[in-house]
C-alpha cells in the first residue's frame, strides 16, 4: 500500500546522526528546510553531508558557512561567482509582493515586514531594486530576527552605501547561515513538542 505525505504536517529534521546514510532526496529536502531550495547548494553540500559525521545541526551549518566563505574568497570572475550568487538568491526578496511563493519558513520570518503603509512597502521594494543594481547578481539577505521594516531598510541602505560586493557576499553567507541555525532550532523544538504531546 502506498503511503502519502501529509502536506499540512509540520516539517521535521531527521536525526543529525542519520544524515550520511539518507538518500539524496531526503538530504536535499533537509537542506531546503534549513536554507531555501537551491540546486547549487545541493551540489556543494551533498558531498559534505556524506563525508562528515555532524554532532548537531549547528555544526553542519557552521561547516557549510565556512565552505561558502572559503569559496567566496577564492573566486576570481563574475562567471565563477554565479553558483554562489544563485545560492544567496534562493532566499526571497524582503517585502516581495505576494505574487512570489514563499517557503513556510520565509513567510513566518518576513511576517513583520508585511505590515505598515503601502508607501513604506514601496520604499522597501525600491531598496531591493537599488541593491540589485549596485550589486549585480546578488540579492540582499539578512537575518530579520524580529526586526521591523525600518531597521531592515536602514541596514539595506548602509550596505548599499558601503558598496563592497565581496563583503556583501560574505555578509549574505553569514546571514543565510544565521537564518538556517534559527530554522533548525525551531524545527527541532517543534519535533520535540510533537513527540511529547
Amino acid at each position: 500500500m502506498a503511503s502519502h505525505l501529509d502536506p499540512t504536517a509540520t516539517p521535521f529534521l531527521p536525526a543529525i546522526t542519520t544524515l550520511p546514510t539518507l538518500p539524496d532526496p531526503a538530504l536535499t529536502s533537509t537542506l531546503d528546510l534549513l536554507f531555501e531550495p537551491s540546486p547549487d547548494l545541493h551540489a556543494l553540500a551533498l558531498p559534505t553531508l556524506r563525508r562528515i559525521s555532524f554532532d548537531s545541526y549547528d555544526h553542519l551549518i557552521a561547516t557549510l558557512r565556512d565552505e561558502l566563505l572559503a569559496i567566496a574568497s577564492n573566486l576570481s570572475s563574475d562567471e565563477d561567482r554565479k553558483p554562489l550568487h544563485n545560492i544567496l538568491g534562493s532566499h526571497p526578496r524582503l517585502g516581495e509582493p505576494k505574487t512570489e511563493t514563499l517557503s513556510a519558513q520565509s513567510a513566518v520570518e518576513q511576517a513583520r515586514l508585511q505590515g505598515g503603509s503601502a508607501e513604506e512597502a514601496e520604499r522597501l521594494w525600491g531598496l531591493n531594486r537599488e541593491y540589485e543594481r549596485v550589486f549585480p547578481g546578488l540579492r540582499y539577505v539578512v537575518f530579520v530576527n524580529g526586526r521591523g521594516r525600518g531597521e531592515v531598510m536602514g541596514d539595506m541602505r548602509r550596505r548599499i552605501e558601503r558598496g563592497d560586493a565581496r563583503e556583501e557576499e560574505r555578509e549574505g553567507i553569514r546571514a543565510m547561515c544565521d537564518i538556517a541555525a534559527d530554522r533548525a532550532r525551531k524545527l527541532l523544538l517543534a519535533s520535540q513538542e510533537a513527540a511529547s504531546a
